[in-house]
């Protein structure tokens, strides 16, 4: 706790206590959110620089056509783009979806405090997520879609192909979503007893 002194109209000296004085509304996260974030974000893109540039494979081709089969039948590694979200919802929609990353970016940082910021595992699951926007976001800004390459072929479903940010994204909201499941679970119990 910090003591202030202030002067008064009047002149006179009066002492005041950082907790009379609320801190602003919308400040900087922990450093662990940030480096999440970061990790996820550059990870995101040297895998999507080396894919485009390094890996020699072609846009489109997967197995047995292209692409590395890394556990056959099951998860391969190929060059893909997306122009919409998840499953090629918003199709051709970049700059929509671009605006509602930043909406949601604004979102996690303007109420950061209400969304638990304090707390290392929501740091964790925001920081994942904020890396994961970021690193789709310049991908649709720079070149109007998503590239992709992690492929998941399960015996009864292929996946859609997707990438680092994309992982980041889901695993994030994942435990974000979890934690506030079990908040709230034990809320109830504690207000019940």
């Amino acid at each position: 706790m910090k003591l202030q002194a202030k002067k008064s109209p009047s002149g006179m000296t009066t002492t005041t206590t950082d907790s009379e004085h609320p801190s602003p509304r919308f400040k900087f996260g922990p450093a662990l959110f940030y480096f999440i974030g970061l990790i996820v974000f550059v990870f995101d893109q040297l895998s999507k620089l080396w894919i485009v540039y390094g890996s020699g494979l072609e846009l489109g081709h997967y197995p047995p056509f292209g692409g590395f089969e890394i556990i056959p039948n099951v998860f391969n590694i190929v060059y893909a783009t997306n122009e919409g979200a998840a499953w090629g919802i918003l199709k051709g929609k970049s700059w929509l979806l671009i605006s509602l990353a930043v909406l949601a970016v604004a979102f996690i940082f303007r109420y950061q405090k209400d969304l638990g910021i304090e707390r290392r595992v929501n740091q964790i699951g925001l920081g994942l997520i904020i890396g994961g926007i970021f690193g789709n976001t310049l991908d649709r800004i720079l070149f109007g879609h998503v590239i992709d390459f992690l492929d998941v072929h399960l015996q009864f479903y292929r996946w859609p192909t997707f990438n680092i940010a994309d992982s980041g994204f889901v695993v994030g909201t994942a435990i974000f979503l979890i934690t506030q499941f079990f908040d709230s679970n034990a809320k109830e119990d504690t207000i019940e007893n």
